[in-house]
């Protein structure tokens, strides 16, 4: 078994929102995501999905979307990211998961997985920025909170010989600044791996490669050329 990572899916089956208005990049994104997915991803593997999964506004916008994901190899673990304005709590997450039957399907939010030695942790974040606002302040709190909570059910699971890893949708780092919230839990938890999506068409000169002793990598699906990336 094997653990793979991509972000920023940016599905839109049942809306009108084509991503090629960003770039030449995203054409026929889907289907170079499925072709190079099926060519990579075996049935017993996993894949970690963190944040913007599909356009769709609410539930039934994204039937089409999960089913799509559904249909590929492996277990998929998905996170929220800041346009999946569809999410909800985990009840209603795995209610509508298990009425279209897409049940490959797990959801990252306030909880953690295992598999092969590796413990997958993580949250939305919240962007960098080091003049954040009294709103801000309030969501950059509550994301902080739900890492500190993934990453407690994640200590649960960790045997010796374990990697607890995070997950996120927003980079925790980026030109120069950091999250402090957040950055401070990596610290704490002695986190030596994280990976983001959310940045697109950014140079790679300019994405952090690190926050203290946690090496930050980068998985948009533009980034990777939408072909999911092995974690080793």
């Amino acid at each position: 078994m094997a653990l793979y990572t991509i972000a920023d899916l940016h599905l839109s089956e049942s809306t009108d929102k084509p991503m090629d208005v960003f770039g030449k990049q995203w054409e026929n994104h889907k289907e170079r995501l499925e072709a190079a997915w099926r060519e990579t991803v075996r049935e017993e593997d996993t894949v970690v999905i963190p944040g913007d999964i599909s356009w769709g506004m609410r539930f039934e916008n994204t039937e089409k979307d999960l089913l799509f994901i559904h249909s590929l190899p492996g277990h998929k673990i998905i996170g929220k990211g800041n346009h999946d304005y569809w999410w909800g709590t985990l009840t209603k997450l795995y209610g509508f998961r298990d009425r279209i039957g897409a049940t490959s399907i797990d959801f990252l939010f306030n909880n953690a997985y295992k598999t092969e030695g590796k413990v997958i942790c993580g949250t939305r974040g919240w962007f960098p920025d080091g003049s954040y606002g009294p709103e801000d302040e309030k969501i950059v709190l509550r994301e902080a909170g739900r890492l500190a909570r993934s990453i407690e059910a994640g200590r649960a699971l960790l045997e010796e010989g374990d990697e607890l890893l995070v997950f996120l949708h927003y980079p925790p780092a980026f030109g120069g600044v950091k999250c402090a919230p957040l950055a401070e839990i990596l610290w704490a938890e002695d986190v030596k791996r994280c990976y983001y999506g959310h940045l697109h068409g950014i140079s790679n000169q300019l994405t952090e490669k690190s926050l203290g002793k946690t090496d930050l990598h980068l998985i948009a699906a533009d980034a990777l050329g939408f072909k999911p990336l092995l974690i080793e």
